[in-house]
């Protein structure tokens, strides 16, 4: 169903935003097919928390013509380590590649090509938030593989340096310690503060 007028628009917005809590999954399911973006997206949410939501729902959301609806799907498939997120690294909208990146980090274990796209946006992404997302899922993967990248994000901006040295968490060795030495005088205060937790919660 597709609707114009602003008020129908909202009353629709709003059954489909309780329909996942009063069980409503033919409306919410219909809403996938909705014009209206909005809709959409509601309708995903709607189907995860009735419990319904299929891999084949959100391989197709991933593809949607908005990002919107793209980036919500991308969250809700950080609870499917079985999706692949390839496709949206590659997004052309960054706040989609922020997500896919977050997610991949939820997913902890991820192939390859993911992996290596991980790394490779975390040094290259034109947003710092993309950067940002990326050298935090790097450290929550914990592969070893990934610490080059971490290490670079410390020289990042301030909002990159903060989580890259969080990131560094899972390793150890000189290069790490010399990292954590460093952002301990940062000029940006929550980079040495992240500097400073690290070396609490490793009793130094």
């Amino acid at each position: 169903m597709t609707t114009s007028d602003g008020s129908s628009r909202a009353t629709r917005w709003r059954d489909l935003a309780v329909a996942g809590h009063t069980g409503d999954v033919g409306l919410a399911r219909e809403a996938l097919r909705d014009a209206d973006p909005t809709a959409r997206e509601l309708g995903l949410g709607a189907l995860a928390r009735a419990g319904v939501l299929t891999d084949d729902d959100l391989v197709v959301a991933l593809t949607d013509p908005e990002a919107g609806v793209r980036r919500r799907a991308t969250e809700l498939a950080a609870q499917r380590p079985g999706l692949d997120l390839l496709p949206v690294l590659h997004d052309t909208d960054p706040t989609v590649v922020e997500v896919a990146a977050w997610a991949c980090g939820e997913h902890e274990a991820v192939r390859d090509e993911v992996f290596d796209r991980l790394v490779e946006l975390a040094g290259s992404a034109e947003a710092p938030l993309v950067r940002e997302a990326c050298v935090a899922a790097l450290g929550a993967i914990g592969d070893p593989r990934g610490l080059p990248a971490i290490l670079h994000g410390c020289r990042d901006v301030p909002a990159v340096r903060r989580r890259a040295v969080l990131a560094l968490a899972p390793f150890e060795g000189d290069e790490v310690e010399a990292a954590i030495d460093h952002a301990l005088t940062d000029r940006d205060w929550q980079v040495r503060q992240a500097a400073e937790d690290l070396r609490r919660a490793a009793g130094a």
